[in-house]
Order: structure tokens, then C-alpha cells, then sequence
């Protein structure tokens, strides 16, 4: 009991969701056959999710992450305007090809520090960070668990749901963009790194990677800041070996016809081998995401649990039938809009099995409203829960309400801008 007491709290979760689905199992609230059909399917998603994971903390360690930073900074030319648009891409990448988590675990804690090194609070760096891993996760299948399943579904390889999500991913990205400037960017909102009163908002990352130095922190005075100075990998050998199998990891999902867990588990192994000969410290289990491995299938068993006895019909009845214009929307709404009240991947799933399978482009509106929409509650989705925990390590805190009240803004606005585009691009 202790030791449980001991665990983090999302742990302590991750472990009830497992115990939860399991008694289901055992008690015969869930089918043996339900719960062995919810374990196949996820069966390539869990060696995927574990590689990429361990790839992307090895790559952070090779500061391959600390370098592109740097070099956005610089690339900004000391124009806040321009580094916006820098970090808006760079942060949109990452959540494209390495994954939403992958943005909420390693690239807050860069953005965090690039913030303070360009002299203004780290607030705004850390809602691109957020936000990007929710709303620029639509383009491909290694983006998003839920495009995983969705790209099964309608039988869409990675270029294929691409070549089909292109439009709604720029509408949301542009809408995210809009946003981003409005409450957070703008001078005058951006602020500088100096707690205010009640300590929220301003706290500045003092170590880590990209950490500060004094001589660059100055007020939001300006659209102008010192660029940095050029930031170089201590071990040139591992930034060559990481950066190399992120590329391979791309290139393989992109134009080899690899599965995803197979492209993954390859990186992984020659990022691990790199640092098995050059650092072997870093090889530890702790670079397993045991937390989503336990956490995934537990969700699984639990929703299957829940659409066996209800949801199912609940969510067919406010999904619909209609595979016309307005039946995306109504489809984009619910998957929006539950997934702020519980979780964006139990509902997904859940209401994957409300679309009739005949109606893709349904379909693809629901995955539309549970990737962009779950930017209101803390809890909407994974990778907003692992980014408040990167946040709260290094000291930073953002008021809820203001996340929510903006990120009501940005839901309603990204959702219906993408969702009216993927209807005119049918």
C-alpha cells in the first residue's frame, strides 16, 4: 500500500484502469470474446507507442531537440513575430511525425526553456506546446493513437490519410495560429519571465535543457530579443546517430510500406545502440513508458466494459446515421465535446463503434473532433495530462480558467473550421 501511496498520481490511475478492466473481464461484465477482440486490436499499437516513446527520450538526451531549439531561436532573427512562426511549425512537426505525447513530454520542457532564453514568459511557449499536440495531430497515423485506429478503419495508408486530412490539418493549424497570436503572443500579452503575484504563469525553467542565462532575459519591451548563442550536442556522435534514425523512422512510415511498430522498434534499437556503446547510463527501464503501456489496454477493457452495457446505444442515438454535411458535424460535436467531459481516446473509441462503417467521412469528422477538440479540461486527453506534469516540474503554472476559457475558443473555432473543410473536400 505504501508503495502504491509512493506512485505518481497518474500511475496510481493508470494501475486502476487496469484493475478495473481486468475485474470487468474476470466477473463477466465484459465478454471473454469483447475483451480478447479490444486486446488484438491494440496488440501493434503498444510496441509502437513503447518504441517511439524510448526513441524520442534517447533523441532529447542526444540534445538533437536542444539544437533545433537553438536554432529557431536564432533562426528568429530576434523578431518575436518570426520566432512565433517558428515555434508554431516546429512544435507542429514534432506532433506530425513523433507524436502528440512525444510533444508533450520532451519538446514542453525545451519550449519552456527557449522561452525563457528569448526574454518572455514561458506561458505562451508552453500553450503552442499544448495546443499543437492536440490540434496538429489530424495529418498522419503515427500523430495520434486514435488516427491509428481510424486509419484501419477506412483502410487509408499514411499517405493516404494524409492526402485526405491535408485541408482540415492547415484550418486547424491556422485557427490554432490565430488563437496562439490573440491571447497569448501579442505584445503586451507575452509578458516577460517574473512571477506575478499569486506565482502562476511566470515561473522560468532554471535548468534543463536551454536554460536560461541571465544576460538573456529583458522585458516584453519590444518585438525584438537576443538570439541565443548557437547551442552544440556535447557528444556530436549520439545528435548524428539519434537525428539519423528520427529521419529513417520518417522516411520508412512515409514511403516504405512498414508497419508503424516495426519502423519504431527499428529506430529505437539504433538510438539504444548508439547509446550502449557512446553513454551507456542512459540505457535504463525507466525510458519505458510503462505508465501508457499500462494506462492503454486498461482504457480498452474499461470502454469496451461501458459500450457493452449502454454507451454504445447512447452514443449511436447522439452520433446519428447521417454521412452528409450535417452529419459530420453532429459526429465532430460529440467526439468535441465528451472528450473535454471524460477522455478523448475512450471516446473515440467508443464512438467509432456508433459510425456506421459504410460512413468514412463521418468517421473522420468524430476523429477531427477528439484530436482538435480536447483542448478545454485538463483531462481531455493524454497528452494534455503529460504536459501539465512537464509544466508543474518545472515550475510552471497556468490558471485553469484561463486555459479553459481560451481553450473553449480554440475548440469550437479549430473543430469547425476543420470539419467545414474536410465537407468541401469530399
Amino acid at each position: 500500500m505504501r508503495a502504491l501511496l509512493r506512485l505518481h498520481v497518474l500511475d496510481r490511475v493508470a494501475i486502476g484502469l487496469l484493475a478495473t478492466g481486468l475485474l470487468c473481464v474476470a466477473t463477466g461484465l465484459l465478454p471473454t470474446g469483447s475483451a480478447s477482440d479490444a486486446m488484438t486490436r491494440i496488440a501493434p499499437l503498444l510496441p509502437f507507442l513503447g518504441t517511439v516513446i524510448v526513441l524520442a527520450e534517447l533523441t532529447s538526451r542526444a540534445e538533437v531537440f536542444d539544437v533545433l531549439a537553438a536554432r529557431v531561436a536564432r533562426a528568429g532573427r530576434g523578431s518575436y513575430p518570426l520566432l512565433f512562426l517558428l515555434c508554431m511549425a516546429f512544435a507542429s512537426v514534432t506532433t506530425i511525425a513523433l507524436n502528440l505525447d512525444t510533444t508533450a513530454v520532451l519538446l514542453t520542457p525545451v519550449m519552456l526553456a527557449l522561452a525563457s532564453r528569448v526574454g518572455i514568459a514561458p506561458v505562451p511557449l508552453a500553450m503552442t506546446t499544448v495546443w499543437l499536440a492536440n490540434t496538429a495531430s489530424l495529418l498522419l497515423p503515427v500523430s495520434n493513437l486514435t488516427n491509428l485506429l481510424a486509419a484501419n478503419r477506412v483502410a487509408l495508408s499514411p499517405l493516404g490519410l494524409a492526402g485526405r486530412m491535408w485541408a482540415p490539418q492547415l484550418a486547424a493549424l491556422i485557427v490554432t495560429m490565430a488563437c496562439l497570436w490573440l491571447f497569448f503572443w501579442r505584445r503586451g500579452m507575452r509578458g516577460g519571465p517574473v512571477a506575478d503575484e499569486s506565482g502562476l504563469m511566470t515561473a522560468v525553467p532554471v535548468s534543463g535543457p536551454g536554460a536560461a542565462r541571465a544576460a538573456d532575459v529583458h522585458p516584453d519591451a519590444a518585438d525584438r530579443y537576443v538570439p541565443p548563442a548557437v547551442h552544440r550536442p556535447a557528444d556530436p556522435v549520439l545528435f548524428r546517430a539519434c537525428a539519423l534514425a528520427c529521419a529513417g523512422f520518417l522516411v520508412a512510415i512515409l514511403v516504405a510500406d512498414v508497419p508503424l511498430w516495426m519502423a519504431s522498434t527499428t529506430a529505437a534499437l539504433v538510438a539504444v545502440a548508439a547509446f550502449a556503446v557512446r553513454d551507456r547510463s542512459a540505457i535504463r527501464l525507466s525510458l519505458i513508458p510503462w505508465r501508457l503501456l499500462v494506462m492503454v489496454p486498461g482504457m480498452f477493457l474499461v470502454v469496451e466494459t461501458v459500450n457493452a452495457h449502454g454507451l454504445h446505444h447512447l452514443l449511436a442515438s447522439a452520433v446519428g446515421d447521417d454521412g452528409g454535411t450535417l452529419g459530420l458535424f453532429r459526429a465532430a460535436a460529440v467526439g468535441g465535446g465528451l472528450s473535454n467531459a471524460l477522455n478523448n481516446l475512450p471516446v473515440y473509441l467508443a464512438g467509432e463503434a456508433a459510425v456506421p462503417v459504410a460512413n468514412h467521412d463521418q468517421l473522420l469528422a468524430l476523429l477531427t473532433g477528439t484530436n482538435a477538440g480536447p483542448v478545454i479540461t485538463p483531462w481531455a486527453s493524454l497528452a494534455t495530462l503529460l504536459w501539465y506534469e512537464r509544466c508543474h516540474a518545472y515550475g510552471v503554472r497556468v490558471p485553469v480558467a484561463r486555459q479553459m476559457g481560451t481553450g473553449a475558443v480554440l475548440a469550437t473555432a479549430a473543430v469547425v473550421a476543420s470539419v467545414t473543410v474536410l465537407a468541401l473536400t469530399r
